[in-house]
Formats: C-alpha cells, sequence, structure tokens
C-alpha cells in the first residue's frame, strides 16, 4: 500500500514538474462531447504536441462547449485571443470572406482521393489562409480535414433516387447560403436547425430528413427516425481548422514545427474516422430497418444538374473575386484526377 502511494505520490510529482516546465498554453475548445471524432482527434494532437515538445507546450482541451456555444462565438474568442485553436466549417469561413464558399458547393469533389489530394496543397491553402488573415484577422487557417465523411439525402417516409423525389421534402440544413439553396433547387424546404435540435426534429415530424453523413446519422441516433439514405455525396464535409495567428507566431520555429506536425497526425486520424466507421455505421442502419440507396451515374449526374443554379448564384453574389476562387479550386479538382488518373496508369501496366 505505501509502495503504491509513493508512486501515485512520484507520478504525481512528475506530472507537475512537466506542467510547470509548459513555456506555452494552448486553450482549444470545441462545442461536441467527449464521445466525438473531433474530440478523439484533438487528444492525438495533445499528445503528440506535449510529448514532441518534451512539455514545453501544454495543450488544455474543454470539451462540449464549456468556453464557447457557437462556432461565432469560438471564433470571435481566438481572434480576441481568448482561445488558440479551434474547428469550425467552410460556410463559418465564408461569413468572413465569401469566395472560400466555392469549396462547399456541391457535387464539386468527387471523392476522397481528390479531395485530400487537394486539400494538402499547401501552396493553395496558403494562398486561401492569407485571403482569410485579410478578412479575419489572427485566424489562421491551419488545415482543412474531415468531419463526418460526405453529405448524403437521409429521409423518414420517403426514399429519394432523383431531384424529383426531394420536391415537397423539409430537409434539415445548416444555416449556409450554399446548403439552403442546394434544397430549393432540388424542389424541397430548406429548414435551418441547430445541431443538438435535429435529432427531435427528425422525431416530431419538423422535418422530412436531413443532409448528413451516415457516421453522424448513428452517433446521434438519428436512424431511429430515418429509414431511407440516398448516397448523392453532395458534400465533402471538410473541417477547417484555425490557430490564433498572434500565438503561432509566437512560436519559436523548433516549436511551430511541432505544432504543424501535430495538426498532420490529427488530420490522420480524421480523415481515417469515418472511412472506419462507415462500415458498422452503415450495417447498424440496415439492422434497423435502413435502406441504403446508392445512385447509378445517370442518376448522380441528374442531382449535379439540377444543382448547377447552386454554382451560378454563388458566382453573381461574389463577383470576380469568386469567380477567380472557383476556378482556382476546379483547377486543383483537375489537377488531381490527373495525377491519380497517372497513378492509375502506373499500376495497370
Amino acid at each position: 500500500m505505501k509502495k503504491t502511494l509513493l508512486s501515485i505520490a512520484a507520478a504525481s510529482l512528475l506530472f507537475s514538474g512537466i506542467v510547470s516546465a509548459a513555456e506555452y498554453k494552448l486553450t482549444v475548445p470545441h462545442v461536441t462531447s467527449t464521445d466525438g471524432y473531433n474530440h478523439q482527434s484533438l487528444l492525438v494532437f495533445k499528445n503528440y504536441v506535449e510529448s514532441r515538445s518534451n512539455g514545453q507546450i501544454l495543450v488544455d482541451i474543454y470539451p462540449s462547449g464549456q468556453l464557447c456555444s457557437t462556432a461565432k462565438e469560438c471564433i470571435a474568442g481566438v481572434q480576441a485571443g481568448m482561445f488558440d485553436y479551434f474547428q469550425t466549417t467552410i460556410p463559418e469561413l465564408g461569413n468572413f470572406w465569401q469566395p472560400v464558399g466555392a469549396f462547399d458547393l456541391p457535387y464539386m469533389l468527387p471523392n476522397d482521393r481528390v479531395a485530400e489530394c487537394v486539400y494538402d496543397n499547401e501552396q493553395f491553402i496558403g494562398d486561401v489562409r492569407g485571403e482569410l488573415l485579410k478578412k479575419a484577422p489572427n485566424v489562421r487557417l491551419m488545415a482543412v480535414s474531415n468531419s463526418g465523411g460526405w453529405r448524403n439525402i437521409a429521409t423518414t417516409n420517403k426514399q429519394v433516387k432523383s431531384p424529383e423525389d426531394v420536391k415537397g421534402l423539409k430537409l434539415r440544413t445548416v444555416p449556409a447560403k450554399v446548403q439552403q439553396e442546394l434544397v430549393k433547387e432540388l424542389g424541397g424546404a430548406p429548414t435551418p436547425i441547430a445541431w443538438p435540435e435535429v435529432y427531435t426534429a427528425l422525431s416530431t415530424g419538423m422535418v422530412d430528413g436531413t443532409k448528413n453523413g451516415i457516421v453522424d446519422i448513428i452517433m446521434n441516433k438519428f436512424h431511429e427516425s430515418l429509414k431511407y439514405i440516398t448516397l448523392d455525396g453532395h458534400g465533402y464535409m471538410g473541417g477547417a481548422w484555425v490557430f490564433n495567428d498572434n500565438k503561432f507566431k509566437s512560436l519559436p520555429d523548433d516549436l511551430t514545427q511541432v505544432v504543424v506536425d501535430g495538426i498532420a497526425a490529427q488530420s490522420q486520424y480524421l480523415r481515417s474516422y469515418p472511412k472506419h466507421k462507415e462500415y458498422s455505421a452503415y450495417e447498424e442502419f440496415k439492422k434497423a430497418g435502413g435502406v441504403v440507396y446508392n445512385p447509378t451515374a445517370k442518376e448522380k449526374e441528374a442531382f449535379k444538374l439540377a444543382a448547377a443554379p447552386v454554382k451560378a448564384s454563388f458566382l453573381e453574389s461574389t463577383g470576380t473575386e469568386g469567380k477567380k476562387w472557383l476556378e482556382r479550386f476546379e483547377n486543383e479538382i483537375n489537377t488531381c484526377e490527373m495525377k491519380i488518373k497517372a497513378d492509375y496508369d502506373i499500376q495497370f501496366k
């Protein structure tokens, strides 16, 4: 017993020594639960940064909205220097700089390989970072990872196989113009509902469906109400991680590299999580009586064609700058597709 108490005391002294030795502290809030992938990914980040910095950096994670309850509040905290690191969305960044909304346009990114290739291009992300810093001072874009796979159309009572099937349906959306316009163009009624209220909205019939990835659907028990999911893949759920720019620049070069590498390790986790979880999530959805439908190439093209006015609306609202960045995004996609095709050609020899 004495030996155990001495061991605990020694461990406590060692930990307190590490904490007191920390020269830098990173305050990291998020608004989801400790069971979610964002929190788990931050544990990857914390472990990497604290161990590789030999305790010079301490990472304090505050989950479940303890410090800020919405993305708007959390980003304001990053700007003010209250917080150091936070995960947001492309639409949220679009509130500062509209052209970044091009990344959220429907049916642009065809698959994970292309999306990851595009967002791993540091020259491209670096240019986006520079533009965002002009519009949102002190908010430094570090990475665009993934936050739950791909958005698909999931419904409670009616199976969707074509744009015509969406007509008249009330679909829950995030409060983002692009996502709401997509539902309108498909003939549905977009219904913005806060994330904590989605379960109730589905179970009470307030909405007829939602636009989410299967992992989030199962994790939040939405499948208790949802009976159909159509794998139209209209949106890659890019999670945008932002850092307090002043804090980032205050770090010495060796610790800056540790933080950047820690974010890369975290991003690997976030990208692998939905791939790892999707199979069991689809199985659970089907076990509960849900029906999974994978549209044909012709049907997917019909969805894409019906959504075309969303792109036109984006260009109209963002003007010359929006056109420039949409073309840049499309060029990045095309370059990645050609690169992957070249890899196929080598493999097929």
